[in-house]
């Protein structure tokens, strides 16, 4: 991503389409008091700079029958075989994230599954018999209580930098 810096109409922008991604430009227009055309010209220089990277249907798991989401703590045994590994998870379409991580793991993946049945065969016949993985630790997660996309506003606005500030001034 280049160094584009976003302006309060672009952050108003990306507010509304990560609340909705379908939200009609002229909408969007209407809130920001731009042109339809501003609106799609600036989405368009969002999306060629980085910031954008898409937008899709989102679809929730329970209504296709997968009733079970998984946490899946993955170790090594050899941690330069991390590329062979990843190609491998991209193989099982149960695997809906995977990150490379700090801490005792390596790798932390998120999957669904239809039923306990159905992870444990994931486990056991698929996951664990990749090449180079050495241990499992895996968590069911019982309710997913926040589910939302980044949060798009001014950092220098958050309480965080707030505090920073806060600490930098007191210091001056």
């Amino acid at each position: 991503m280049s160094n584009y810096q976003i302006d309060h109409i672009d952050q108003k922008i990306l507010s509304f389409l990560v609340k909705n991604a379908r939200m009609p430009f002229l909408e969007i227009a209407r809130e920001c008091n731009v042109s339809g055309a501003a609106i799609h010209q600036r989405v368009k220089r969002l999306e060629a700079n980085g910031v954008i990277t898409g937008s899709r249907l989102l679809v929730k798991p329970q209504a296709l029958g997968l009733n079970v989401c998984a946490f899946v703590s993955v170790s090594l045994s050899e941690a330069n075989k991390y590329p062979e590994v990843i190609e491998s998870f991209r193989m099982i379409s149960e695997i809906v994230e995977c990150h490379f991580v700090t801490g005792k793991h390596t790798l932390l993946i998120k999957l669904y599954c239809f039923n306990h049945d159905h992870l444990m065969e994931i486990l056991l016949n698929t996951i664990q018999k990749i090449p180079y993985i050495q241990q499992t630790e895996t968590q069911i997660s019982l309710d997913q209580a926040i589910e939302r996309q980044v949060w798009v506003k001014e950092y220098q606005n958050t309480s965080f930098f707030a505090g920073v500030r806060n600490k930098k001034e007191d210091n001056d």
